[in-house]
């Protein structure tokens, strides 16, 4: 018995309850009721406070109340007992077979368990990376790209239809910064002052020059387009290509430039202005943004005609919005945080409510630790550190799991020496090295021609051990965390419950003898056994694809 089904058996025992006239509740029962699992054993295998929740509404006592719900709660399939504690919390204990059943159930949903309709319906924008194509992905964008990926993956489990996008930004004073940056370089002459440097510029300005023997030769202005259209297009293929390799891959490239040529902010400017959340002053046109929670108005349209910075915002989230998505999502970094208010005051504008269909997510600084140490500098990037430098130090598998792991809206210290290391202190290698385990058992299984029991062959009472009992339930969260993981926009929730499950795993494998010894004769508690191993493996393979990570058989 799952949570989610504990929590229907306690919403089927209200109902009845109130069919019964034994209680009143004017308002009606509540579709879900909340169900925890107890920090103390011996307190059941379930708590819940729905009598504390809903006695003054039923003009009684919680203790009265629970007392209602406890009687006749011990009737209903599945439950072994249920206590009143404290003040009007049901400690509830589920019978073997009901909690040995989840076992099987994980086995059948294979892939598909962990996910929900949490999110059923809703088309959603998920736009994260977006970094300049003027130099290769540095370690913040690096982090918003594990973390990015990982929440479509765990918005599309809980039903979202999700799109992934990369906001090109190819138009402004950063891309001609770069072009004449290329520019020098390909004419032998130190960078601009406030250019870019690093080996990447050398290595594309020759590609550049490869690939155009005559550019320097053209007249200047033409020349600096050549590298400026050469060289965005260079090092945005590097940048998606890195992208790939660390697995992931966006569904739109949208290209800024493709707002300023269409006409989208001046379609855009026209609709607020019906919406009547604009004034001219001073020769301008400004929004009127204080009035929807920014600190002050801001100018879209500037005395001379041009659009201020934020009318390409305004332009693109008008486009998403008739693409159809519901909820558009914007991860950035720690420095865009004073961003985030005017963000909001636009979505306001346009007449929709923040933080449901347009969300910012800030992401804080990540430090990379060597030998006790902050690494500085990328040789060939000449600033930060980059996605390769990671990738390279520890491996795709692990740069994703470190990265997703912590809370975005903290700053993290990733010790390369520890998450490079085969090691049980390495998270990801103990997760992974649980799964490996359960992959080893259930392979020496086969040899001895011995598979996990199902239908009819499955005794799920047998699972009556209290090591079973415990990875029984802990496997019975998933989809209860990935939910909870999508609504709070939090992938770490995921790595954490898989540590713990890992961890759960290993003792009940050091307590329950899987496999038959010797010559010794397999039972029906082996078999039972094996399904719940065979549901162990289903389980940390599916929360390590929700990461991004992959479940290797073997270590």
């Amino acid at each position: 018995m799952t949570p989610e089904e504990l929590s229907s058996v306690i919403v089927s025992t209200l109902d009845a309850l109130v069919a019964e006239g034994a209680v009143t509740l004017p308002d009606g029962t509540p579709r879900e009721v909340t169900v925890e699992r107890p920090r103390q054993k011996g307190h059941g295998d379930y708590a819940t406070n729905v009598a504390l929740q809903l006695a003054k509404r039923a003009g009684t006592n919680p203790r009265a109340f629970a007392g209602l719900v406890s009687e006749r709660l011990q009737r209903a399939d599945g439950i072994a007992g249920v206590e009143v504690a404290g003040p009007g919390f049901l400690n509830i204990t589920v019978e073997a077979g009901a909690q040995g059943q989840v076992a099987a159930d994980i086995v059948a949903a294979g892939a598909s368990y962990g996910g929900s309709d949490t999110f059923a319906g809703e088309r959603i924008n998920l736009e994260f990376v977006s970094a300049n194509p003027t130099g290769p992905l540095h370690i913040g964008a690096v982090r918003w790209a594990a973390v990015g990926d990982a929440l479509g993956r765990i918005f599309t489990a809980t039903g979202a239809q999700v799109t992934r996008e990369y906001y090109f930004n190819d138009h402004g004073a950063q891309i001609d910064r770069f072009s004449r940056s290329l520019l020098a370089s390909a004419q032998g002459e130190p960078a601009p002052e406030d250019g870019y440097g690093g080996d990447y510029i050398h290595d594309i300005a020759r590609a550049v020059v490869e690939k155009h023997p005559d550019a320097l030769d053209l007249p200047a202005e033409e020349s600096l387009e050549v590298f400026r259209a050469q060289g965005v297009d260079m090092m945005f293929a590097e940048i998606k290509e890195s992208l790939h390799a660390f697995g992931v891959d966006f569904d739109v490239y949208f290209h800024e430039d493709d707002l300023h040529r269409s006409g989208a902010v001046s379609r855009a400017v026209d609709r607020l202005k019906e919406l009547g959340t604009t004034y001219e002053k001073e020769g301008a046109l400004w929004l009127a943004t204080e009035q929807y929670g920014d600190d002050k108005d801001r100018v879209i349209i500037k005395s001379d005609g041009q659009g201020a910075y934020l009318s390409g915002d305004l332009a693109y989230y008008l486009d998403k919005r008739e693409r159809g998505f519901d909820r558009c999502f914007i991860m950035l970094g720690a420095d865009h945080h004073g961003y985030v208010a005017r963000l909001m005051a636009m979505c306001a504008a346009f007449g929709d409510t923040p933080r449901v269909n347009l969300e910012v997510l800030i992401g804080q600084m990540v430090n990379l630790l060597r030998e006790g140490q902050p690494l500085r500098m990328s040789k060939r990037a000449g600033t930060g550190v980059t996605l390769e430098d990671l990738v390279g130090a520890i491996g795709v598998d692990a740069a994703r799991y470190a990265l997703a792991r912590y809370t975005s809206d903290s700053t993290i210290d990733l010790d390369l020496d520890l998450w490079a290391r085969a090691s049980s202190d390495n998270p990801v290698y103990y997760v992974q090295y649980a799964h490996a385990r359960v992959a080893s058992i259930l392979r020496n299984a086969a040899d001895l021609h011995l598979e996990p029991a199902t239908g009819a062959d499955f005794d799920p009472g047998l699972l009556s051990h209290p090591k079973e009992g415990d990875l029984l339930r802990a496997l019975a969260e998933l989809p209860r965390v990935v939910a909870g993981a999508a609504q709070l926009r939090e992938p770490h929730r995921v790595a954490r419950y898989l540590e713990d499950t890992a961890a759960t795993y290993h003792r009940f494998y050091d307590a329950c003898r899987v496999l038959p010894m010797g010559d010794e004769e397999p039972t029906d508690l082996h078999r039972a056994r094996l399904t719940l191993v065979a549901a162990t493996r289903v389980v940390l393979a599916n929360g390590l694809a929700l990461l991004g990570v992959s479940a290797p058989e073997r270590m």
